[in-house]
């Protein structure tokens, strides 16, 4: 059924096709020769919007009448008045007699190399075209006689500094993050990886808004079908706005009624240049400091770039720390309501006769506790985030702390349901990518293991792992390189391998050159020097 349901889906109502359509009715705006005739198709199409500037000069070539448009708060003025207004009305001067040994079709190609003193400049026919680069803060200029307009970059916004990311600290690594430009992003891969081989193509997204996104990768390492892939999926989205990078993850992921994400996302230019460097595809948006990558891959959420930066012996053992603490933070809340209400004689004696009489006399059966307790936590964690910081982390700990300690003297929860919860809280935050995921499952377990106990908490389970299993990411298997198993990619998985050993790039990824580093690289130490 899904097979019918997709071959009907692209041939029938695949979105590109209505958005090619409707392109293709659409009519362009093209640039008259006649400067007044413009000028009144730029009134007409922005208005009288009071941040819209529209500067008029005469020009050295002939006295040409002209006129500057650009968005104020969005160029930077003094580029503007030192790089073009004064090259314009003060530089070098042509007359009539001198241009007419020129074709007047050259009239721009000599205020580009003659007169302007900017760095990128280029020049475009359609009025659309022209008004969306200036809508992002560059400057146009419109020379009477000529139907192009020339565009200048000249964005001077103010802009966030490069920070660290809150929510990917590290103790060792680089402590620079993405930003809201997308210029800049750009600028932080190449940092990382100063190599020719580094593509960035980029596109506009959204009918509104007029989104700039960037999709990057390195070209030979990377799999061409991916990048097309990304290409036709990103070419098929029609709607008014992108405001971050989570409505484009919403319009490309593979599974949108999953609740495991099947596009990464990352705040940190060296996690991204990894990823790129394996043969993933990034794509960055401007206006957010979140890039996302795909394929994304399940095991990604429980490693993190500090591995590869400290020793693997420790770094395998957090690892299984991540393992531990994403079965604690999902299954434990379960268990506990199995065990309790199901399958007591599972517990040893002592212990289940220590946890009825905490339990004793409270008047709500584990399940409704778990979800009250359940309910409260996530409350807490909310208002801790949205909070400001400094009030937050207070109202989350003394809430905490308040709340339980008053619901056990109350006799309205058991003391070890609070512990459960504490301890399913604190492991649901050692892996920050799967909080979402994870406290979804967790409810839906627990109501399993309400119902049916162990066998309920089997079921739900096993739908869980068939779920995963039939999930793909851009064509690749959401839970390689464990099903289906790829043993050469598991020194990355249950273990992180040390750094010489990685001889190849995962081979889930499909990517077009597996090698990643030379052999042997194992460090030896010097040969003994011979006795005389």
């Amino acid at each position: 059924m899904k097979k019918i349901f997709r071959s009907f889906y692209y041939r029938y109502l695949r979105p590109g096709k209505k958005q090619q359509a409707r392109g293709e009715s659409k009519e362009k705006q093209k640039l008259s020769s006649n400067l007044h005739a413009n000028l009144a198709m730029v009134r007409e199409t922005l208005g009288n919007s009071n941040d819209v500037v529209i500067r008029h000069v005469k020009t050295g070539i002939d006295k040409a009448e002209a006129f500057l448009l650009y968005i104020d708060g969005m160029v930077d003025n003094s580029f503007v008045a030192e790089n073009i207004i004064k090259p314009l009305i003060y530089g070098k001067h042509i007359s009539g007699q001198e241009l007419s040994v020129f074709l007047a079709d050259r009239m721009l190609q000599i205020i580009r190399e003659s007169i302007l003193t900017a760095g990128e400049v280029k020049d475009y026919s359609d009025l659309d075209l022209v008004l969306q680069r200036v809508l992002s803060g560059d400057t146009a200029l419109f020379v009477a006689g000529m139907d192009k307009a020339y565009v200048i970059s000249t964005r001077g916004f103010e802009t966030r500094g490069i920070n660290e990311p809150d929510t990917e600290s590290v103790v060792r690594g680089p402590r620079e993050g993405f930003t809201e430009v997308l210029r800049i992003n750009t600028s932080l891969l190449r940092r990382k990886i100063k190599s020719p081989d580094l593509r960035f193509e980029q596109l506009t997204v959204g009918k509104q808004t007029k989104t700039e996104i960037c999709i990057a990768y390195v070209k030979g390492i990377c799999n061409e079908k991916i990048v097309e892939e990304v290409r036709r999926r990103l070419a098929q989205i029609d709607t008014d706005a992108i405001l971050e990078s989570g409505y484009i993850e919403a319009f490309i992921e593979d599974a949108p009624f999953s609740p495991f994400s099947t596009v990464g996302n990352t705040e940190k230019p060296d996690i991204a240049a990894a990823k790129m460097l394996e043969g993933r595809v990034a794509v960055i948006v401007d206006g957010t400091p979140v890039v996302l990558t795909v394929p994304h891959l399940f095991i990604e959420a429980f490693q993190s770039s500090e591995d590869y930066y400290s020793r693997p012996y420790y770094v395998t053992l957090v690892r299984w720390f991540r393992y531990l603490a994403f079965f604690l933070t999902v299954y434990l809340p379960s268990l506990y309501i199995a065990v309790t209400t199901f399958h007591q004689e599972m517990l040893p004696t002592p212990l289940l006769i220590t946890m009825a009489a905490a339990r004793e006399g409270t008047p709500f059966p584990a399940l409704v506790e778990a979800l009250i307790m359940g309910i409260i936590f996530e409350l807490l964690r909310e208002a801790g985030v949205r909070m400001p910081r400094s009030i937050g982390q207070a109202v989350s700990i003394v809430g905490a702390l308040v709340i339980g300690e008053a619901a056990v003297s109350a006799g309205l929860i058991g003391a070890p349901m609070v512990i459960i919860v504490a301890l399913t809280a604190i492991a649901s935050f050692v892996v920050p990518p799967r909080i979402d995921a994870a406290a979804v499952l967790r409810l839906s377990f627990t109501i399993f293991a309400g119902i049916a106990g162990f066998y309920g908490l089997m079921l739900g389970t096993l739908a869980v792992g068939i779920h995963l299993v039939s999930l793909r990411s851009f064509g690749v298997p959401y839970l390689s390189p464990l099903a289906p198993l790829t043993i050469s990619d598991l020194k990355d998985v249950v273990v992180r391998a040390p750094l010489w050993s990685m001889l190849t790039r995962p081979r889930t990824i499909w990517s077009q050159n597996r090698r990643r580093q030379g052999y042997p690289l194992k460090p030896l130490p010097p040969p003994a020097e011979e006795k005389q």
